[in-house]
């Protein structure tokens, strides 16, 4: 194991971590709280993802999970919304890791500026661990998969109850461009965010970002009374998927890592699984006009449709709204990250590259010639499946 891990940087580079990697005597400290286990033996692994620090840990009762915040990121009542989200999905019948409950029954345990949570390991193979985010399937059967659960994931949500979540850093919300006047909704979305308020440079950015996405919200608003609420993933890629083997027909076994979930609705996340890994964004160099020909996975694509709407069939709404939706699905989340590196990291060189190249970045290429490519494709499969609809009806 590296003694010195590293994290995934923004442009898909390794990066020294903002956060200090879990030791052992912090998790046996930890794991005392916790009647279930016995001595932790090793750390196996440390995560490369950049916000937290994470370990899969060896006890002398099998292999865990840890995972550690810092609580100005998480406080328990944040976590405590994840966690009866992962429990009402199990509970369905989807696979989800198992967040297990401290000596006092919380699912979530404090110490000093930090915040933990111990989760099982699901059944599979955690075959994307190592890759970053935003890379695409290894096959298109992988994505048909990942459809399929997706669609069954929206299936068991569907009976959840639970507000929209605080405004809080790394979240995947929407509500923006969920409403008739995005002007004032940003607004809103900024004044709950003081780090982003007084940013000046965020700001511009993101009034920028909306005069780029305003056709693509206009599209959108028609839809928007169609679509129903519902809590949701928001962070739906290969890697945050276990897997039952390494070939390139192997299907979904768990899905994982519900830190962006919030109550969205399922074209939005379906469009999110679908912006982050059917387009090679890590192709893009920073400082972008978006005018690059990023490498579009069609194959891909089509089977992740399939598998989804094979699951959980989709409306003529849901379907006309996705085009437009995978165009702005990315902008709150883009200023969501703005947020974390200023307020949480003081960073504002990596905020930069949330503001500018991940929010207004991406914004700019579904403009360009090569982005309309990959709405007009789903713009031309809502028809395609509506007329399939339609003439089945009248047969």
């Amino acid at each position: 194991m590296n003694d010195k891990p590293l994290s995934h940087g923004m442009d898909g580079t390794l990066t020294n971590t903002d956060w200090r990697p879990l030791d052992l005597a912090e998790v046996r400290w930890l794991l005392r709280q916790y009647p279930k286990f016995s001595e932790a033996m090793h750390i196996l692994s440390h995560s490369p993802r950049p916000f937290s620090a994470a370990s899969v840990v060896e006890t002398c009762d099998g292999r865990i999970f840890v995972k550690r915040h810092h609580r100005s990121v998480r406080d328990a009542a944040g976590l405590g919304e994840e966690h009866r989200f992962m429990a009402h999905l199990a509970e369905a019948g989807m696979s989800v890791p198992r967040v297990h409950t401290s000596m006092s029954g919380a699912t979530s345990l404090e110490r000093d500026e930090w915040l933990y949570e111990v989760h099982s390991i699901p059944a599979g193979v955690d075959l994307y661990r190592d890759e970053f985010s935003w890379t695409p399937f290894h096959s298109a059967e992988h994505a048909r998969s990942a459809g399929q659960a997706l669609a069954q994931l929206h299936l068991a949500a569907g009976s959840f109850v639970g507000p929209a979540r605080k405004a809080q850093p790394l979240v995947g919300s929407f509500s923006i461009f969920a409403h008739q006047d995005a002007s004032e909704a940003l607004r809103t979305y900024l004044d709950a965010r003081p780090a982003l308020l007084e940013s000046v440079v965020t700001r511009n950015n993101a009034v920028q970002a909306l005069d780029v996405l305003e056709s693509f919200h206009e599209e959108l608003v028609p839809h928007l009374a169609h679509l129903k609420p519902l809590w949701t993933h928001n962070d739906f890629h290969p890697s945050n998927l276990f897997w039952s083997g390494r070939e390139q027909d192997s299907g979904v076994t768990a899905a994982v890592d519900f830190g962006l979930s919030d109550r969205t609705n399922a074209v939005h996340d379906l469009a999110i699984a679908i912006e982050r890994s059917i387009v090679d964004w890590l192709a893009m160099p920073v400082g972008s006009d978006g005018e690059v020909p990023l490498e579009i996975h069609f194959d891909d694509l089509r089977a992740l449709l399939e598998g989804y709407t094979a699951a959980r069939p989709m409306s003529d709404t849901e379907r006309s709204a996705l085009a437009p939706m995978i165009a702005l699905c990315h902008a709150e989340f883009a200023l969501s990250e703005a947020d974390y590196y200023l307020g949480v990291l003081n960073s504002p060189k990596k905020a930069r590259m949330a503001d500018e190249w991940y929010l207004l970045g991406h914004a700019r290429w579904f403009r360009s010639a090569h982005g309309r490519k990959l709405l007009d494709f789903l713009r031309r499969w809502a028809e395609e499946q509506s007329g399939r609809h339609a003439k089945a009806v009248t047969v």
